[in-house]
């Protein structure tokens, strides 16, 4: 009788252990279940980084007083003014070619590179700082091929004009001119698209933006457009209307 009960023990012992194990299995594949849905709750956008303009960046630098952070494309501050400059979220090639392997995802267009107190980092599109620069971090930046500009200014009598380089011969022929010499001054901004440049322009002392057709894409209403590479970065152009304060406008003259 005491074998018969041991017996019945040691099966009673693994069908309780065997219960136990399946349970165990179950609720492993519940957790893999909800890791994968958190997963995928946390890489859902951001709802403050609205899309207005497809050709915008989601987030443009913004001065407040004496000090930049960033503003959605509705002119709300996401990342607050603190810092001395803010430059648009851009690839950084000395980091995305840095020695060390681990800092190079900093290097790339999802980080932004900003100063405070005289100190650069990189930060995220939630303004968190995730990267401070150091030197021996940066790398030899690898040049893409250079695209070579199809326009140039020409200046005839004073005045400017724009020619393509590769037709212009005769400079008494006004037919070979694209854009016949009338401004003050002309400058064709940095973009990839060298076929439709967008070219800052002054007339009359007030400076616009116009296209190689001489339409007028901004009108001529500013004391100055920096020539920098905000066109080419943020497809916006960084003016003033009275030479001290600048601020972005987009190709529509919204003002940001």
């Amino acid at each position: 009788m005491k074998n018969v009960l041991n017996v019945l023990f040691v099966f009673i012992s693994i069908s309780v252990f065997s219960q136990t194990k399946s349970v165990k299995k179950t609720g492993v594949k519940n957790t893999v279940k909800t890791s994968v849905k958190k997963g995928n709750m946390v890489t859902k956008p951001n709802p403050d980084l609205v899309v207005l303009n497809k050709d915008l960046p989601l987030l443009i630098p913004k001065k407040k007083g004496d000090k930049f952070g960033y503003i959605n494309q509705n002119g709300k501050f996401i990342i607050q003014p603190e810092y001395h400059i803010a430059v648009f979220f851009y690839e950084d090639c000395n980091l995305l070619n840095s020695p060390n392997e681990k800092v190079r995802k900093f290097g790339t267009g999802d980080y932004a590179t900003v100063e405070k107190d005289m100190i650069s980092y990189r930060v995220d599109q939630s303004g968190k700082r995730v990267y401070q620069f150091k030197d021996a971090d940066l790398g030899k930046c690898k040049f893409a091929e250079y695209k070579h500009q199809l326009f140039q200014a020409y200046i005839l009598n004073g005045f400017y004009g724009i020619i393509e380089k590769a037709t212009f011969v005769n400079a008494a022929d006004y037919r070979q001119y694209q854009i016949y010499p009338q401004y003050q001054y002309l400058y064709i901004m940095e973009g990839d698209d060298v076929a439709n440049p967008m070219i800052v322009a002054s007339n009359n002392d007030k400076f616009g933006v116009i296209d190689v057709n001489n339409k007028i894409i901004i009108p001529f209403e500013y004391a100055n457009i920096k020539r920098n590479f905000s066109w080419k970065l943020g497809k916006m152009f960084e003016v003033s209307k009275d030479g001290k304060n600048y601020y972005y406008i987009d190709a529509n003259n919204k003002t940001y």
